[in-house]
């Protein structure tokens, strides 16, 4: 039992509340070990909390997400697909943020701070509708 972490220890080691472990277990995410009643973690658990706490932080992965990575069996490449739509998600969430900068630095340079709407360089990339010709 010497190499095994309590959930306790976990919880504080990755400053998640114990709750979090408990959902990814039941989840299937993680598998603690029962002793006496009590969860404990050995080091391959807790690389797959730092995994999952990772995944969730910085690939703004869901758990479905990180569920279908983690239950992929070694031998086959299905977390790939998951991974590869993943990138894909964030390079257009990326388009859309730069895009997002590019019109908030449009404005803190338009010369119409009284009306925002009037700025040339926003109008310039707005399509009116067409006019209705009756």
């Amino acid at each position: 039992m010497n190499d095994l972490a309590s959930i306790r220890q976990v919880a504080d080691h990755f400053d998640l509340p114990i709750s979090t472990l408990h959902y990814w277990e039941r989840r299937g995410l993680i598998t603690p070990y029962r002793h006496f009643g009590h969860r404990h973690y050995n080091a391959d658990q807790i690389y797959r909390i730092a995994l999952i706490r990772l995944w969730r932080a910085t690939g703004q992965m869901s758990l479905d997400e990180i569920a279908a990575v983690l239950s992929e069996r070694p031998d086959t490449s299905g977390w790939r697909e998951t991974v590869t739509a993943r990138i894909a998600a964030i390079e257009a969430q990326l388009t859309q943020l730069d895009t997002a900068r590019s019109y908030l630095r449009g404005l803190l340079e338009c010369r119409h701070d009284d009306a925002l709407e009037h700025c040339e360089g926003f109008r310039a990339q707005v399509t009116l509708p067409a006019k209705n010709h009756q």
